[in-house]
């Protein structure tokens, strides 16, 4: 096939990329976009555990504060493209939303297949054109432009093609999640041109912890608890949590109130060994309310082991790992429980103590921290500072948030207004 010359080549098709072949192609420009994988939105299927939490319903504050320092470089794209705009757009590609608990924006159907779906038909309706099974390996400035090298199966229609570019904008996503296509290419590319990279690392990601016991709670969800992190190495001595749910796994622990700190964690973990971490398994009630329950229990149930007892506080499974880490004797009959006793019991289900000591591979974290400094990056066009006509956009740029919807609106947030910054 002939060499082609096209205004703008998006380079990876998540939601990012996606998002930013419409806005330029719907600013009057002619995109074209590539994908190393067989279709768009590989990534997609994986999130909100198959159901795809597409955004949040919060307001643009809360949206800026999720992203901590790097939340004001995102005001002028979530202002260009805001939630309700996302909404909006999966609408009137035949994808019926509904709000959840916390904001939560999810598909009506509950399948994340529907929101590549949608993304599908508002690529074809445009008639966008893209190339799948293509990785690109470098990107070359040409002159006033850009030309793409990178590798092709045999037989498929592109085979052969220079792809030649305007204007190029970058959305290969990060490093999480590897099989989807996620392996950095874009941070490459983006050393190549001469952009400095923030430190990459695991962001939503599962915590190993030092305790053996872990293994024997695998599964068991915590709900309603508050976890506490003491990080005296870093800027804060301690990270608190809102009320929420942790979950054990047979390495340590994960769960929403894991996932959420996890970033500011593994930066912690850089100068520490270890971090401690305590459970609050009844953050509802403080220490004396909870005494008074206990003695009110064990003086109605008396003739109950504590062991017993402690099942009625607690699930069944860590029931009998928690009296050997509060350190009482499970046998003892709850009337015959001394004062210190039941200080020891209360302490334990204010402050369930475990050990950090590092998190999963970034490979295994649901988005990546770290990536092109924004510094570098001009927020109102998503542009390059340093190379004109390379555009940022998605989760190659430096920045996360908790989990809720936020960090699929900043994909498609910055996608949106690096496609209409390139068609300018």
């Amino acid at each position: 096939m002939k060499d082609k010359l096209f205004d703008i080549a998006v380079i990876g098709a998540g939601p990012a990329g996606c998002m930013a072949a419409i806005s330029a192609h719907d600013k009057n420009t002619t995109p074209i976009l590539i994908e190393r994988n067989s279709s768009v939105g590989k990534k997609i299927y994986l999130t909100g555990k198959g159901r795809c939490n597409i955004t949040n319903t919060a307001s643009l504050d809360t949206f800026i504060e999720k992203f901590g320092t790097q939340g004001n470089f995102l005001r002028a794209a979530f202002t260009a493209f805001s939630n309700r705009d996302l909404m909006n757009f999966f609408t009137k590609n035949g994808l019926e939303v509904v709000e959840e608990r916390q904001g939560r924006v999810f598909p009506k159907e509950q399948k994340a297949r529907l929101v590549v779906q949608a993304l599908k038909k508002a690529l074809e309706d445009r008639k966008i054109d893209t190339i799948f099974d293509f990785r690109v390996t470098g990107i070359e400035k040409k002159g006033e432009g850009f030309s793409i090298k990178g590798k092709v199966k045999k037989g498929q229609r592109y085979e052969g093609l220079i792809i030649s570019a305007k204007k190029v904008i970058l959305s290969t996503g990060g490093m999480s999640f590897k099989h989807t296509g996620s392996t950095g290419d874009g941070f490459q590319i983006a050393r190549t041109f001469g952009h400095k990279l923030k430190p990459l690392r695991p962001g939503l990601v599962p915590l190993r912890t030092k305790e053996p016991w872990v293994r024997q709670l695998q599964g068991l969800a915590l709900k309603n608890v508050r976890v506490t992190f003491f990080t005296p190495g870093c800027k804060q001595k301690k990270i608190v949590s809102p009320i929420g749910e942790v979950m054990f796994t047979h390495f340590g622990i994960s769960g929403p109130l894991v996932l959420d700190l996890s970033g500011e964690i593994t930066l912690c973990l850089k100068r520490a060994k270890e971090i401690p971490v305590f459970i609050d398994l009844k953050p509802g009630l403080d220490r004396e309310k909870l005494d008074a329950r206990l003695i009110r229990e064990f003086k109605e149930s008396g003739g109950k082991e504590i062991g017993n007892l402690l099942k009625e506080l607690l699930p069944i499974r860590l029931a009998s790992i928690f009296a050997r880490i509060a350190g009482i004797n499970p046998g003892k009959r709850g009337s015959e429980a001394s004062k210190r006793e039941r200080a020891l019991i209360v302490s334990a289900l204010k402050a369930f103590p475990l050990t950090v000591t590092g998190a999963l591979a970034i490979n295994r974290g649901m988005v990546t921290g770290g990536g092109v400094s924004t510094d570098e990056i001009d927020s109102k066009t998503m542009e390059s500072k340093i190379v004109p006509g390379i555009y940022f956009a998605g989760e190659v740029i430096d920045g996360t948030a908790p989990s809720g919807g936020y960090n699929l609106q900043q994909a498609f947030s910055t996608g949106y207004l690096a496609g209409e910054g390139a068609a300018i």
